[in-house]
């Protein structure tokens, strides 16, 4: 969680509203356990309507030669190795299947009954407010039908731009879900090894959320709704992903009032109890690049002096974070909410990065959805090209490594002194 979302109650001079949770939906399941069953469709087809390159149609097909060796997930065949972290509403751990010795992440979601909708909302609040204490999202049978869907979607998506989705299934009251394991892990978590991302790798960022936005939206007709760094993975071959989408509604340029979301990356008209579609996505995706470019979420905004000092210490995006760098002035949830409502959006300084993404984030970031770009102008645009064109991730591939040895090699350093010292 953001150092920006705080627990305290704060001023809402706005009487602006926390989002609500998803409307309730009733739909059948697919068996007994009222989890999907797991279904490997073609993949030819899909590669054949996706512009991918050779290496990337090649680890696709081994994605799903793995996918078709592991077969139906069984709890018993999986042993956990280490917990990876908390996600929205269950705790992520990196596991081993015993069958096949392949490593995957597994996610665990667990559903109790709630016959109160303030009782469910009160829920939602205390987990948001709470995410280390390992409490777990407890929500209606109606709910838990409509995570089925998205399950159901997931296992739809063939994309390079797309984590891996091997299935899921019901054991001891929780549903597992099986990912592809990311091994260079979120960017939330990069961004605690080092001062900040340099525009180069934020540039392929750029290239593949907005590939991976437009495949969701022209291929399964759904937005994302929870774009932020936690949810970009990537791994040492360099490719870069997208993982927790919401996509029960399905739309394409429709509207939503439904909660999904992180409010810390929430667009104005989200917070604002509006309509929105998605537009919101772009917001989100703007906010994200800043704070990864800065090393620091962007609201409130850090001073000029505060990023010439970062560009000092660390002029080429490569340096590791010291203990305690990037603290800030703490906002209260209301405060946060209605900065990005009613306050000028964070931009980026010329002084120290491209004219071309200085465009790209202060197109993102219009509060109006009428100014801001839209998914197909920023696929055009000059920032996204410049990258776009480049026919693999070996440079993400060696930041990657350089960052994972570097956090090493301090661990290793620190683990010597308290040795020392002991």
């Amino acid at each position: 969680m953001p150092r920006g979302e705080s627990t305290s109650a704060g001023k809402n001079k706005l009487r602006l509203t926390l989002p609500q949770v998803p409307k309730e939906f009733v739909e059948n399941s697919d068996n007994e356990n009222g989890i999907l069953d797991v279904c490997i469709e073609s993949l030819e087809k899909d590669l054949e309507q996706l512009d991918c390159t050779d290496k990337q149609k090649d680890r696709m097909e081994e994605f799903f030669n793995s996918k078709r060796a592991i077969g139906e997930l069984k709890h018993d065949d999986l042993v956990n190795i280490c917990e990876l972290g908390q996600g929205n509403g269950g705790i992520v751990w990196k596991i081993r299947h015993k069958l096949t010795d392949k490593i995957m992440a597994r996610k665990y979601c667990t559903f109790t009954n709630i016959d109160d909708h303030w009782c469910n909302w009160c829920q939602w609040f205390w987990n948001s407010l709470s995410p280390k204490k390992g409490i777990y999202l407890e929500i209606k049978p109606a709910v838990k039908n409509q995570i089925v869907r998205e399950l159901k979607v997931l296992d739809r998506c063939n994309s390079p731009y797309i984590v891996g989705f091997y299935g899921t299934f019901a054991a001891e009251g929780q549903i597992n879900i099986c990912m592809e394991y990311m091994d260079g892990g979120s960017l939330d978590l990069i961004l605690k090894k080092v001062m900040r991302i340099p525009e180069h790798i934020l540039g392929k960022i750029t290239v593949a959320v907005l590939r991976g936005l437009s495949y969701l939206r022209e291929h399964h007709r759904i937005m994302h709704r929870d774009i932020k760094p936690s949810n970009i993975l990537v791994n040492h071959q360099g490719e870069i992903k997208l993982c927790d989408f919401g996509v029960s509604a399905q739309l394409i340029d429709s509207t939503l009032q439904t909660f999904i979301g992180t409010r810390s990356y929430m667009s104005p008209e989200r917070l604002e109890g509006a309509h929105y579609g998605i537009m919101s996505d772009i917001w989100s995706l703007g906010l994200s690049l800043v704070e990864m470019a800065l090393g620091r979420y962007p609201i409130p905004p850090p001073s000029i002096e505060d990023i010439d000092r970062l560009f000092d210490v660390d002029p080429d995006g490569n340096q590791s974070r010291p203990e305690g760098y990037g603290c800030y002035k703490v906002l209260a949830i209301f405060e946060l909410m209605e900065w990005i409502v009613n306050e000028a959006p964070p931009s980026l300084p010329e002084k120290h990065f491209s004219p071309d993404f200085c465009d790209f984030i202060d197109r993102c970031l219009k509060k109006s959805t009428t100014e801001r770009a839209d998914l197909n102008t920023l696929l055009h645009h000059p920032f996204y090209k410049r990258y776009a064109t480049e026919s693999d991730n070996q440079d993400v591939s060696l930041w990657i490594e350089q960052v994972h040895q570097k956090d090493q090699s301090l661990t290793n350093d620190n683990d010597n002194n308290q040795y020392g010292r002991s």
